[in-house]
């Protein structure tokens, strides 16, 4: 495929005043790819053999929340003005840097940018697998400006190949969202037939969740959400809905536990993906489980650190119970969870908004508003 023509200037959101819900969409430069990076083009391309038109995107996310309002405190430094945001952008490679054609990348192919943009390979959690520890990792939209914009730079060796015929629309939000729950299922170790609660099930992580957990792993699955999300849940296969609104002031998840513990053989359980951001949903997370249970941690609370309360040494031991983290996948995760809805298993729920209309999306995730994704077309 011929090299399209790359102009000097480009359209991107930036948070303009981060600490508040604000955004501005401001001309900026076209960036040049430095050694072994690529230039994407996220906004449209032209197939010059079929010429047509493909139309790239990128997801918006509740990470990108928090980095715009430095609500998240285990961050090195605050957010400054004038940063892009974003961490699932969809495009068409369009440059090729110094040395990025070892990678047997081309110009043309389809790729994604992931939250971690970069990991460097050699430290102790890359030669492990876990490169989204990576101790030198770089994160899009914070430590490097990110897809909320019509170009960007990715190392060439590290962007994540894009399967023919999922849309790239679709696609985006998989490239956080999904793999982030589908590195979360596996670490709870839950196998086909169990149970498992997923946590803020309708929610832009919780409803890819329960999509992975029933259609692609084979798990039983008690979603818990507002009840306004109950149908949404329920369609994207959960086999039974607890209303968190049912459960007023039950801070230690006394009343919910004996609940969900009737829904799943009268035990509870075996595994708990939190996938909201509240404390509260933590604090009951650990009385959802069953013997020999794990609560998995994805959703990072925002503001000054809370422990789980419920987290008692002496419950942990009697019932064998396990907390753990998980951050977002590793490369080949990526590539897995992709390939789930390449072969139609799971299918993101998301609405297409327009960049300028990125300040309104981020107030309704901050009022809880927002089922599944938001992905915006950056034209």
């Amino acid at each position: 495929m011929a090299a399209p023509e790359i102009p000097k200037k480009q359209k991107a959101a930036i948070y303009d005043n981060p600490g508040t819900v604000s955004t501005k969409v401001v001309e900026i430069d076209v960036p040049e790819p430095g050694p072994g990076e690529v230039l994407i083009n996220l906004y449209v391309t032209v197939d010059i053999v079929d010429l047509k038109y493909h139309w790239t995107h990128s997801g918006v996310c509740h990470s990108d929340f928090g980095i715009m309002q430095n609500s998240w405190k285990m961050l090195p430094f605050p957010t400054q003005p004038g940063q892009v945001g974003g961490h699932e952008g969809v495009g068409k490679i369009v440059k090729l840097g110094p040395g990025a054609e070892s990678s047997g990348l081309k110009i043309g192919d389809r790729v994604g940018i992931k939250w971690i943009s970069s990991a460097c390979g050699n430290c102790p959690p890359c030669q492990a697998g876990s490169d989204g520890l990576c101790f030198n990792q770089r994160i899009s939209g914070y430590y490097t400006p990110g897809t909320f914009q019509q170009y960007t730079l990715g190392p060439a060796n590290y962007v994540t190949p894009i399967p023919d015929g999922l849309a790239s629309d679709e696609a985006a939000p998989l490239l956080c969202a999904g793999v982030t729950v589908y590195s979360a299922l596996k670490r709870s170790n839950a196998r086909p037939g169990q149970w498992v609660v997923i946590s803020g099930a309708g929610g832009g992580l919780g409803h890819l969740a329960v999509q992975l957990a029933s259609k692609g792993m084979g798990l039983r699955v008690i979603g818990i959400d507002h009840g306004s999300k109950e149908e949404f849940v329920k369609s994207s296969g959960a086999e039974h809905f607890v209303d968190l609104t049912k459960f007023p002031n039950d801070d230690q998840g006394v009343a919910i536990g004996d609940h969900v513990k009737s829904l799943a053989d009268g035990l509870g359980a075996h595994a708990v993906i939190v996938c909201t951001a509240a404390n509260a949903a933590y604090a009951q997370s650990v009385p959802l489980l069953r013997f020999n249970g794990t609560v998995v941690c994805v959703g990072v609370p925002e503001h000054d650190p809370q422990p789980i309360s419920t987290a008692f040494p002496g419950k942990l031991i009697t019932t064998h119970a396990t907390i753990t983290g998980s951050a977002v996948g590793n490369r080949t995760e990526a590539i897995e969870a992709l390939n789930f809805a390449a072969r139609g298993v799971i299918k993101s729920h998301f609405r297409t908004e327009k960049m300028e209309a990125l300040t309104s999306v981020f107030k309704e995730m901050e009022e809880g508003k927002v089922q599944g994704r938001v992905v915006l077309d950056l034209s």
